[in-house]
């Protein structure tokens, strides 16, 4: 990478992606991109001084970047193979390089904290990130999400060596890391499109044990079925959220608005731990990213800001509305586990509330391979709005559709609702407790659902 001194995205507007522009940008490269769409993202990147374009023909690519001695083109699996861009670099002698191997290069010049899992892991980068950033560790990181503490998905640290990376198991692209240590949070199957099996999916993570570097350390949620490749000198640890390991959470104290727990490790307890976002489920996802920052010298006082001054992830259990009548929250769970897991925090929160949900399905073959995973977990809402299926980079497969998910779910309350009606549908909804679901472009409706709600005065 040292040879090129441009860099241009295609996919540049995707949460990844952005953050390694940015990165480039930080280190005084000239960066552009495409992307399909305008988003908020894509705007930000622009007032950074990045240049981005939504034009796929080549001839929208300015031309400081059509020089393939001093450009590095670096792209997402999410781009089709037959985009015109794309086809231009590749035959016209480009270094292509996909994100996670830009990704992997980074690590193998630094000591990489690589957190891998079907699901919990871009909050657990996110806290783990927040607390070596504040701590007189440091790092950099290369985040999933957008950290509302930083309101940015990149940390940048002139004097520390560490760079917390978010793992991405789509495409194996976690095959292109080297960490110095790693997190598995979960290993549910998911993306078969790719992997076809479970036992695939299972191996891929597997792969990616035997690839931590000699003396450093991986740290896996208790009872995952994995069996680890670990190479000589990596240790093991094992995490939890009260049911034992390694690392765990004890006497923890639910109260309103507030989650207190002690920090068990292998030598010592460090007590009354406060939550900064105060969700069950953030309770094992602070034990795996309080791991992390313990085993690389951050301290008990250290742990204990971090974890407390932890103000969340964009579309990550936001709050975006809260009135005397009612809470409109927004989360980007897309897995049968995650919306299992996201429902069940807040039926915690909120007991004996009414939940109206609103999901977005992402992908065909996601829906096909988990409708009656879906349709479960669905099922626990009281009230179900149910969107058509985001496809992002797939094309419709046939028979496979919102319905099969609508038609397996157990409630009184569910509906099928166009994307364009479903401003129309909230208007007359009794609402007590409303959230939306999804990782497609159900965000783009978060501000108007939040509009909406202000000048009814709900």
């Amino acid at each position: 990478m040292n040879k090129f001194n441009k860099y241009f995205f295609l996919g540049i507007g995707g949460i990844g992606m952005s953050a390694l522009a940015r990165y480039f940008k930080a280190k005084g490269f000239e960066v552009g991109g495409y992307d399909r769409s305008e988003t908020q993202l894509t705007d930000n990147l622009q007032k950074e001084g990045i240049t981005v374009i939504f034009d796929e023909h080549i001839q929208a690519v300015p031309s400081e970047f059509l020089n393939p001695t001093t450009t590095l083109i670096v792209y997402t699996p999410a781009i089709p193979n037959n985009h015109p861009q794309l086809v231009y670099f590749e035959h016209n002698n480009y270094i292509l390089q996909k994100r996670a191997q830009v990704l992997g290069n980074i690590t193998r010049e630094s000591k990489g904290i690589c957190i891998a899992g079907t699901h919990g892991k871009t909050t657990t980068s996110t806290i783990a990130a927040h607390i070596l950033y504040q701590s007189q560790v440091g790092c950099s990181a290369f985040l999933g999400g957008i950290s509302n503490n930083y309101n940015s998905n990149l940390l940048l640290s002139k004097d520390s060596n560490f760079v917390v990376i978010e793992a991405d198991e789509y495409d194996r692209s976690f095959h292109q890391l080297s960490p110095y240590m790693a997190v598995i949070t979960s290993a549910d199957a998911d993306h078969l499109d790719i992997y076809e099996t479970p036992e695939a999916f299972r191996q891929s993570f597997e792969h990616f044990t035997s690839l931590i570097k000699p003396g450093g350390s991986l740290v896996m949620r208790k009872g995952i079925q994995l069996t680890p490749t670990l190479q000589k000198g990596v240790k093991l640890y094992t995490y939890s959220m009260e049911d034992g390991g390694d690392f765990c959470a004890k006497n923890i104290i639910y109260s309103p608005g507030e989650i207190h727990f002690d920090f068990v490790t292998p030598t010592d307890t460090i007590a009354d731990v406060r939550l900064g976002v105060p969700v069950r489920i953030n309770v094992e996802n602070s034990v795996a990213a309080m791991a992390l920052a313990w085993l690389n010298g951050v301290t008990a006082k250290e742990l204990r800001v971090g974890i407390s001054s932890f103000s969340g992830i964009y579309r990550r259990f936001n709050v975006v509305y809260k009135s005397n009548n009612m809470v409109y929250m927004d989360d980007y769970a897309h897995h049968p586990s995650e919306l299992k897991a996201s429902i069940n925090s807040i039926r915690s929160l909120y007991p004996n509330r009414k939940i109206t949900g609103i999901f977005q399905p992402h992908l065909y073959s996601r829906t096909r391979d988990f409708a009656n995973e879906f349709a479960t977990v669905l099922s626990s809402l009281d009230e179900l709005i149910l969107l058509d299926i985001y496809p992002a980079r797939e094309l419709p497969i046939e028979g496979v559709s919102s319905e099969m998910i609508l038609n397996a779910v157990k409630l009184e309350h569910k509906c099928l609702c166009p994307n364009d009606n479903l401003l129309n549908l909230l208007k007359d909804k009794s609402l007590d407790i409303l959230v939306t679901f999804g990782a497609g472009s159900i965000d783009r409706f978060v501000p108007q659902i939040k509009m909406l709600l202000k000048n009814q005065k709900r």
